[in-house]
């Protein structure tokens, strides 16, 4: 029998950070938080002890031609960052498009944008096969 294994998706802004979790088994996930960007590594790591969590997945944000952007650079520091803090795996979940789904889910101006957009990248990574995931 498998066990469950915890996930929790990142979608990383500058000003803002959206959460969620999802579970390997069920291969659901949903939006947890929206939090300031300043505040994101400390509640990530709080949620991911709290979960019991057994990665972290980050959206990794690339131009329409899959190309590097100053975005993608900005991820790249944050995860960076964030592993100095969170001794778990990180994984890269392409997230193009993310962000304009959320905003046709939810109002623009509603907290929880971030956190759908969170999910919906989680939720491609649950429904990826294990040797297509892509460590940080």
């Amino acid at each position: 029998m498998h066990r469950n294994e915890e996930y929790l998706g990142v979608d990383a802004g500058s000003a803002r950070v959206g959460i969620a979790r999802g579970g390997s088994l069920a291969k659901i996930a949903e939006p947890l938080a929206t939090v300031p960007a300043a505040e994101a590594v400390e509640e990530l790591a709080k949620l991911a002890n709290e979960s019991g969590a057994v990665g972290i997945v980050v959206g990794l944000p690339r131009g329409l031609d899959g190309q590097e952007t100053a975005q993608t650079g900005a991820a790249r520091d944050w995860v960076k960052a964030a592993k100095d803090k969170i001794k778990l795996p990180f994984y890269w979940q392409d997230e193009a498009l993310t962000s304009r789904q959320a905003e046709l889910r939810t109002d623009k101006k509603a907290a929880g944008a971030d956190a759908i957009a969170a999910s919906i990248l989680l939720q491609d990574f649950l429904d990826t096969g294990l040797e297509e995931r892509v460590r940080c």
